[in-house]
């Protein structure tokens, strides 16, 4: 009897994958890349995180948002580390099914709560420009922690289904992921049974957060440069613009490799699993690496404080 038939044949593992075709020295260049990435990324984060706490005059709406970023995504790095190292340090490809589940569910509720800190960091920056008078009144520092609450709510209710939608599910085809790390579309296409609530309630977390996020800060840039556009001064609009130079570059960063990843799954079965890696790479690590660095160095002020803090 085949094993699609036999529905009490089941894996208990799932087998990650690495990228394709490395000799050996190729794969030490590559986990020692994945090593730096990591150890810049979580003291990259720290660090903003520590100056943010240790000085008072940072305790501003702005960068108390990029401290909640900066949380959201050292917990992206921490929750993926251990099995992208364990794979190219130790090629421990075996994740068990629960293991994997769990690691999912934390991915995807750093994900969802990335997108809406995002999303509150671009009405950060439309009340500052917009209404810089009215700045400190209406972004208070109760309605900044309230906000920072909804995202991490928001990011675990959205994600608390997946691992119980996966778990009823029976997987006896290929138990083979298309990457180092779990995600839901990526489980749920090894599935041999009925996938469709999985599905549809992705893509409806998939419209309904990421969609309308991206949708909501692209309205808000929109409002940002018609209210800059109505300034008379160059340099006023110039110094305008240029404070949102670092949440743009946040923003580009995590919608553009999340929308492509979630397009390649849903639409491109025939698409290369090579770029299929490399594209979930770039979304789960890049981001937690470049935002610390665009903001410490775009910020005056954190900057300020980081070199002050280093050159003691």
């Amino acid at each position: 009897m085949s094993a699609v038939n036999d529905t009490k044949l089941k894996y208990s593992v799932f087998l990650l994958t690495r990228i394709p075709g490395q000799e050996d020295i190729q794969n030490l260049w590559i986990s020692l890349t994945f090593c730096f990435i990591y150890v810049f990324s979580i003291l990259g984060n720290s660090t903003i995180l520590f100056i943010i706490k240790t000085d008072p005059s940072l305790h501003e709406p702005m960068y108390i948002f990029l401290s909640m970023l900066a949380v959201t995504d050292l917990g992206i790095s921490i929750s993926t580390m251990p099995t992208i190292l364990g794979i190219y340090l130790f090629n421990s490809r075996e994740i068990s099914l629960d293991a994997c589940f769990a690691q999912l569910f934390f991915i995807h509720s750093f994900a969802f709560t990335e997108s809406s800190i995002l999303l509150f960091m671009a009405f950060d920056r439309f009340v500052a420009i917009s209404s810089p008078l009215r700045y400190a009144s209406i972004l208070t520092l109760p309605r900044v922690s309230k906000m920072g609450l909804v995202c991490v709510l928001r990011g675990v209710a959205v994600s608390f289904p997946f691992p119980f939608l996966l778990k009823r599910l029976q997987y006896c085809r290929a138990n083979v992921l298309s990457h180092s790390y779990c995600l839901h579309l990526d489980v749920m296409n090894l599935a041999c049974s009925d996938i469709t609530v999985n599905y549809i309630y992705g893509l409806f977390l998939t419209v309904f957060t990421v969609g309308l996020d991206s949708l909501l800060i692209f309205l808000s840039y929109v409002m940002i440069l018609k209210t800059v556009l109505s300034v008379t001064s160059h340099t006023e609009c110039l110094r305008a613009l240029n404070t949102c130079v670092s949440h743009l570059c946040a923003v580009l960063f995590f919608y553009i490799p999340v929308i492509g990843l979630g397009l390649i799954h849903r639409l491109g079965k025939g698409s290369s699993p090579l770029l299929q890696i490399v594209l979930g790479y770039i979304y789960l690590l890049v981001p937690p690496l470049m935002n610390s660095i665009v903001y410490s160095v775009k910020s005056k002020h954190l900057r300020a404080r980081i070199i002050r803090v280093f050159v003691k």
